[in-house]
């Protein structure tokens, strides 16, 4: 069916949707506390973590763990139901892990039943990456110094009213700002030569929407429109000598860095409109639709200051001081739409078709004024270009599922994907300002699900492709992707699970030569005897290889290389858990297991974090728990980067 149909057939489901009055979807008011329910119920978790002396590297630990000792909120969960509300009838909130730990969230819900409904979301995330090996040339020289780190901060704050919930129109206002900040450590990059500098970093992002919700039945629409606001600063500085990654000297001479001050500061704007709709014709069809539209406006400024000594590849000469200004706008208009259906035309035959389309067009313009100094004056070169960025993508993907018994279903498919783009050229392109690349591929689709009875079934899905054209040499291209996963229960307390997943991927083109493949078989298991009421027992194993083979230039001297890389990898859990009866509802708790992480190859490693609890109740609504972990890790080719610790962990957990 092609796409202007489904359009055609989903506006007559909206015509013809029975619209229902208000009065037709009240209910019958009901009572504040249901019978049975407390009027405050929930669940808080407090408690204390020490952390053992971190031997090794603590950075590793941190970029791996970066859990730290104090007093902890480990979580809590309420409800607050009012016997007489007023302003909500019930107020909803959790939290989590709250106290320095690198990931805590809120969460928080009121609602008046009919009239309105607000959410609140929050989360922080402390990321920290500083693994002394990583985009580190000086390593075999002894210096442990990551340049490319992070130690930044990134938190989400949601806000939205919904008003008139759950009647046939429902509009809405949202809020929500994602912010970032932190430091680092980045290369100023210079000819011949890259400089490992500090860095600062500070961004937000806020985003104000408004929208409706119709409810129509058998069709639901939703409207949006809004405006987003950008921004984003970043720092690059040094005060002191820096003589960079370079260990000889260039032309004989030095190169070194003596002082640096890089700004750039990037300012933005977009107002966007989204219409999402869905519907059903009947038990024969539903359909499903999706526009958005949006046209972010940015400006740019960056000025930079060094000193030190440098050489221009332009001018065939050193020098000692650089000035730059640039100044910067672009405009990016983006359109995105889908559209899916699916036909049920006999009972044991379902077919779906989807389209989707994503098309943006970058148009920008930059002026760059610069000037070199030199021991005998000043060179000033000034520079002004515009730039283009112009991608179109889409797909289209047809599946037919059938019903061959009750027993088993087969499912054929077919998806294509197509699409252009035009960029500005690399520097060696001698055909013009910019350059265009296609993209075309055929995948065609299968698979299996076969239930052999209530106690066993098999899923196996498949798909494969030899790609035209791609846009990037890592990209699939040749490729086959296969699935296979089989469960087995033979009674209700006990499962058994195993899986296999298959990606093979080639490039052939003489200037790539790419290939990749990546395995990986596992098996679990989960015995819950009485429903785990007095014991539980949870395995896990996976085994998984990983290749990657590709060309590569090195441009001094020039030589085509290879890049490879190889992993095979062995990750085990297991997770038990022993309750004893105490007399009444009181119970003594034990649980423990771990997981490991070994591999082999290109970089091998290894990760353990066996850990134990117990828990003892102390009264009916309060009990006690006490918690032991070890962390360790290490690599045989990196053993700067390995880790050991202990963690304990001691608390009470309160139930109303």
């Amino acid at each position: 069916m092609r796409p202007t149909a489904i359009a055609i057939v989903f506006l007559l489901v909206l015509v013809q949707a029975p619209a229902q009055s208000p009065t037709d979807q009240q209910a019958p008011p009901a009572a504040p506390v249901p019978p049975g329910e407390k009027a405050v119920s929930g669940i808080l978790d407090v408690g204390y973590r020490w952390v053992g002396n971190v031997d090794g590297d603590f950075n590793t630990y941190r970029s791996v763990v970066n859990l730290g000792s104090g007093p902890k909120l480990f979580g809590a969960d309420f409800s607050l139901r009012p016997a007489k509300p007023t302003v909500f009838d019930r107020l909803d909130f959790r939290l989590s892990n709250w106290g320095g730990d690198p990931y805590n969230t809120a969460w928080a819900k009121a609602n008046k039943a009919g009239i309105y409904e607000l959410t609140f979301d929050y989360s922080n995330l402390a990321y920290f990456n500083f693994l002394p090996s990583f985009a580190n040339p000086q390593f075999s020289q002894g210096i442990l110094l990551n340049q490319r780190s992070y130690d930044t901060t990134r938190r989400t704050s949601n806000f939205q009213l919904d008003l008139l919930p759950g009647k046939w129109i429902s509009p809405y206002v949202g809020y929500t700002r994602n912010s970032g900040f932190g430091t680092g450590i980045t290369d100023f990059v210079s000819f011949s030569n890259e400089y490992p500098v500090a860095s600062r970093y500070r961004d937000h992002t806020d985003n104000y929407r408004a929208g409706v919700n119709f409810d129509f039945g058998s069709a639901y629409l939703t409207l949006e429109g809004g405006k987003t606001y950008f921004k984003d600063d970043q720092q690059v500085y040094t005060a002191t000598r820096n003589p960079g990654n370079r260990t000889s000297t260039f032309l004989g001479q030095s190169l070194y860095l003596d002082n640096l001050q890089q700004n750039y500061g990037i300012r933005g704007e977009s107002l966007y409109t989204r219409a999402n709709a869905s519907g059903n014709v009947g038990s024969w069809m539903s359909l499903y639709g999706q526009y958005l539209f949006s046209q972010p406006e940015t400006t740019s400024h960056y000025e930079q200051v060094n000193e030190g000594q440098f050489y221009s590849l332009e001018l065939f000469r050193f020098y000692s001081g650089q000035l730059d200004m640039l100044d910067g706008t672009a405009k990016l208009p983006h359109t995105l739409a889908n559209g899916s259906v699916e036909l049920r035309p006999i009972p044991r035959l379902r077919l779906t078709e989807s389209i989707s389309t994503d098309r943006l067009h970058n148009a920008a313009f930059a002026a760059l004024t610069e000037q070199l100094f030199f021991a005998g004056g000043t060179a000033n070169p000034t520079t002004t270009g515009s730039d283009r960025l112009v991608m179109n993508f889409n797909q289209h993907e047809f599946n037919a599922f059938f019903d061959a018994t009750p027993r088993l279903t087969v499912r054929g498919g077919h998806r294509y994907v197509w699409g252009d783009s035009t960029v500005r050229a690399g520097s060696l392109n001698q055909a013009g300002p910019f350059e265009s690349g296609e993209l075309r591929r055929h995948v065609g689709l299968a698979g299996v699900n076969y239930r052999a009875s209530q106690k066993w079934n098999l899923n196996l899905s498949y798909e494969g492709s030899a790609g035209d054209r791609t846009y990037f040499r890592t990209s699939l291209q040749d490729y086959h992707k296969a699935r296979l996963q089989a469960r087995y229960q033979p009674f209700t307390s006990f499962s058994f699970t195993a899986n296999f997943d298959a990606l093979a991927n080639e490039n052939p083109d003489p200037n790539s030569n790419y290939s990749f493949s990546n395995y990986l078989a596992g098996l679990s298991t989960m015995w819950m005897p009485g429903g785990g009421k007095r014991f539980s027992l949870l395995t896990e194993y996976t085994w998984s290889r990983l290749r990657s083979e590709i060309d590569y230039v090195e441009p001094f001297p020039p030589q085509r290389l290879i890049s490879l890389y190889r992993e095979n990898a062995h990750t085990a859990t297991a997770l038990g858990a022993v309750a004893i009866p105490l007399g009444g509802n009181h119970e003594l708790k034990f649980s423990g297991g771990g997981h490991m992480f070994l591999s082999s190859g290109s970089r091998p490693a290894s990760y353990y974090q066996p850990n134990l609890r117990l828990s003892a109740p102390i009264v009916k609504w309060a009990e006690w728990y006490f918690e032991y972990r070890w962390y360790g890790f290490s690599q045989p080719f990196y053993t700067v980067e390995g880790f050991r610790t202990h963690h304990y962990v001691t608390g009470f957990r309160f139930t109303m």
